[in-house]
């Protein structure tokens, strides 16, 4: 990406590594952290960075046409945080005349029409063209064209959170009446893999684009989905997902699509073993690409084992880190620090191919008296009028990821480094290293490499400033910081 001016101004007054640094106040000593990275023990190709659209998409995709372009330029612009992968939400869709169940935004349309005077759970067909709505998830949908337009060759996920009502044995997309009870009715997974298939098939034909992997379960083996719940979701058993998996790949294949299975999409890596112990062979072989969540960091490397051992490519499909019971602050450190460390050690840890956040805009949680949360990268009022305006709070969250995205891009390689606050990346041609370190703590730290012919310049994000190039090469305390080190 192309340096900014602030930027080429930090460069000009970047110093060799351990050269000069800003003067630390008498009475927070310095802390001297030698960074090592292990150039030779670089990783595959790093993919990139995104978020999934689903809940922010349904609700922006609808708003004025400067305002939905600012929000995309900011996450897929080249002045922005320059994400370059997109995970498209395939709605289960609720049951029409049903009283509205399901949070701002989460009510993504499904694709199917009932026809008039259909009663029951079995009257859809999947091959009569007149149950099919093409209209549907207009605003979703846009940003699907928004991404193509500000990406060059964009990598797109499809991922489904639940069948819709009528495959239900609750009759709800929000899950069953027990949480850990499976909500597709039984023997409904072709049914179901019939309609994500298509899908994927008709809006890759519809957008002009590719949809790489779909994900045909989200956080499975949990007790997050009830009927009672807010949101899309379902239970999936370990032997139900295995079915689900075998079903979607037959569906894809019998379309002819290139389109691949990705699984489990599990919450975290505990339940991503569980889940993966319990496949048989054939489900496990008909998986193209291992996706695991990481809210909890129990077992991450026994998921990237996983991945090595089979051969398979891993991403951090979804996450977002916000300080727990943190009031909602959208210039505050303590959320931004809280997840630039999650990422840190997602990208040691998993070492996955990419790391995809959750929901980059979220609505505004101040209300009727409590003190909120920092959920998201952007903040908005979600529930106001389509028609606007709509005021957008970029919080210090977002300028947290910009230090990753911005400069680990797709084509740099994960490098170890022996330091547990610093994830390392190696560009293609090996003559760039990237060091993302984060400061949490109280003293400054003065980072040094024993690298030798190697320029540095240093961009830091604190209390005070965001993305701002400084000289030499200490951290201020709470502090994000990344270093670019160019070969001399």
């Amino acid at each position: 990406m192309g340096l900014s001016r602030r930027e080429a101004l930090g460069l000009l007054a970047g110093l060799a590594i351990g050269s000069r640094a800003v003067a630390a106040t008498p009475r927070t000593p310095r802390v001297q952290l030698t960074l090592r990275p292990a150039l030779d023990r670089a990783g595959p190709a790093f993919e990139g960075w995104g978020t999934a659209l689903a809940w922010f998409a349904n609700v922006t995709g609808g708003w004025p046409e400067a305002e939905r372009r600012r929000l995309a330029d900011l996450f897929y612009g080249p002045d922005g945080l320059g994400w370059t992968i997109g995970r498209y939400n395939i709605g289960g869709g609720a049951r029409p005349g049903d009283p509205p169940y399901l949070r701002t935004g989460a009510a993504v349309p499904g694709f199917w029409r009932r026809p008039a005077g259909a009663v029951g759970e079995d009257w859809w067909r999947p091959e009569d063209e007149s149950m099919w709505d093409w209209s549907a998830d207009a605003n979703q949908r846009w940003w699907l064209d928004a991404i193509k337009a500000r990406v060059d060759r964009p990598i797109l996920e499809a991922f489904s959170n639940s069948p819709p009502w009528f495959m239900t044995v609750s009759g709800k997309v929000s899950g069953a009446v027990k949480g850990t009870d499976d909500n597709l009715r039984p023997g409904l997974e072709p049914l179901f893999a019939a309609y994500l298939a298509r899908v994927v098939d008709e809006l890759q034909r519809r957008h002009g684009i590719a949809f790489r992997t779909l994900s045909p379960v989200n956080e499975p083996n949990t007790d997050y989905w009830f009927a009672a719940n807010t949101q899309e979701g379902a239970h999936w058993s370990p032997a139900r997902q295995a079915e689900m998996i075998l079903a979607s790949a037959a569906a894809l294949r019998a379309r002819g699509l290139k389109t691949v299975v990705s699984a489990p999409d599990e919450t975290n890596s505990h339940r991503f073993l569980a889940d993966w112990e319990a496949y048989p062979e054939a489900a496990r072989a008909a998986i193209g690409q291992l996706n695991v969540h990481s809210y909890g960091v129990v077992n991450q490397t026994g998921v990237r084992d996983v991945a090595r051992a089979s051969g398979l490519r891993l991403w951090m499909s979804e996450n977002d880190t916000p300080l727990d019971k943190e009031p909602e602050a959208f210039d505050g450190m303590g959320s931004p620090l809280a997840l630039a460390e999650h990422v840190v050690m997602d990208l040691k840890r998993l070492e996955p191919a990419a790391w995809v956040f959750w929901q980059a805009v979220e609505d505004l949680s101040t209300r009727d008296g409590k003190p909120g949360s920092n959920w998201g990268l952007v903040k908005a009022d979600l529930r106001g009028p389509p028609e606007g305006p709509h005021a957008i709070h970029v919080t210090a969250k977002y300028h947290a990821m910009a230090h990753f995205s911005r400069y680990i891009r797709p084509g740099h390689r994960l490098t170890p480094v022996d330091d547990l606050d610093t994830v390392g990346a190696v560009s293609p041609d090996g003559a760039e290293l990237i060091l993302v370190h984060v400061n949490g703590g109280l003293s400054p730290r003065e980072l040094t490499t024993p690298l030798t012919g190697w320029s540095a310049r240093m961009v830091v994000t604190d209390a005070t400033r965001r993305l701002q190039p400084i000289p030499g090469t200490v951290a201020p305390p709470r502090s994000i910081v990344t270093l670019v080190l160019r070969r001399s």
